[in-house]
């Protein structure tokens, strides 16, 4: 039931419609620059919104730690991913692929928060905090498990590390969600009510449209994988199932909330294809784009909101409640 609730929901349903577009090589464009719209306007309405609900918190041990576990889950998830595709597809793809698994998808997580929305379920401010938290070091573990296992007669660029964790930290969507994050914060409850209108009422009908965008791009992007092989494009579900149960395990075995456990999940068990690529690119150019961001895009991401957040939920539901 809770699978077929989240299939028939209407911005799921735009995500179809955009794959069956380029299925029937419809014509069906959104003109940029309005899928960057579309991105940056979720960025800052998820942002603000767990500002606002930071303001209504206290700082306890509860909210300390699992912050802190989200940050450890971006620090140890590159390293597993790393030994386990390493001898699959070599070190430089291996690294870039840790990365994108370690780092997380923004767009899955409003996805997963309009799931719990739509069930009237509340989480906590700070998950907001642990989205933008765990971009950053997955990045900067890819980048260093590459460093140490490359082969030694492989000539590569120098790293330079502030460049990098300097990029990591204060990229667009990180900036983005601590900054509207400071706003919700600091506006509480009369901010709330002059946006009101706009970062909640509308909400919905943006992330239906960037989810229509997020839909013709992945289907396009399925035909790059074709030369990876089927084993290789199966982990791109095998591996956000792992991360999901570890996280799962952790969430349970703490007694988190029913929501933050989700959210948490989610997090962990999402891919990065916006700033892992971004940043990947410069730091490890010998990486392939035609494997790591299709691999998040067109595998991962939609399986994750079409079947591993009404997974996710249903597990979580049975052992929280």
């Amino acid at each position: 039931m809770v699978l077929l609730e989240n299939l028939l929901s209407p911005p799921i349903l735009f995500f179809f419609l955009g794959m069956l577009a380029v299925a029937v090589r419809s014509d069906l464009e959104i003109p940029q620059p309005l899928p960057r719209l579309f991105s940056l306007y979720l960025l800052l309405a998820i942002g603000f919104k767990g500002g606002v609900e930071l303001g209504h918190s206290q700082w306890t041990a509860e909210i300390a730690t699992e912050l802190g576990l989200s940050v450890l889950m971006a620090f140890l998830t590159p390293i597993w991913v790393f030994f386990l595709l390493k001898k699959q597809i070599g070190v430089f793809d291996a690294g870039a692929l840790a990365a994108t698994y370690g780092s997380i998808s923004a767009v899955t997580f409003i996805t997963a928060g309009s799931f719990l929305e739509a069930r009237e379920l509340s989480s906590g401010g700070h998950m907001v905090a642990a989205m933008a938290l765990m971009e950053s070091p997955a990045i900067i573990m890819g980048v260093l498990l590459v460093r140490l296992f490359a082969p030694a007669d492989d000539q590569q660029p120098a790293t330079h590390w502030g460049h990098l964790i300097k990029e990591a930290v204060t990229n667009a969507s990180v900036f983005l969600i601590l900054g509207s994050m400071a706003v919700g914060w600091l506006s509480g409850a009369s901010g709330k009510a002059k946006l009101e209108p706009f970062v909640y009422h509308i909400f919905n009908g943006m992330l239906a449209f960037f989810l229509l965008d997020m839909g013709l791009v992945a289907a396009k992007r399925l035909r790059a994988l074709r030369k990876a092989g089927f084993r290789l494009v199966l982990m791109g579900v095998i591996i956000p199932l792992l991360n999901a149960t570890a996280a799962m395990a952790i969430a349970v075995s703490l007694d988190f909330s029913l929501g933050n456990a989700f959210l948490f999940t989610v997090l962990c068990a999402s891919a990065s294809y916006i700033a892992v690529p971004a940043a990947i690119r410069i730091a490890i150019p010998q990486a392939s784009p035609g494997l790591y961001v299709p691999m998040s895009l067109a595998i991962t991401f939609p399986f994750n909101i079409l079947f591993g957040l009404p997974l996710y939920f249903d597990l979580l539901n049975r052992y929280l409640n």
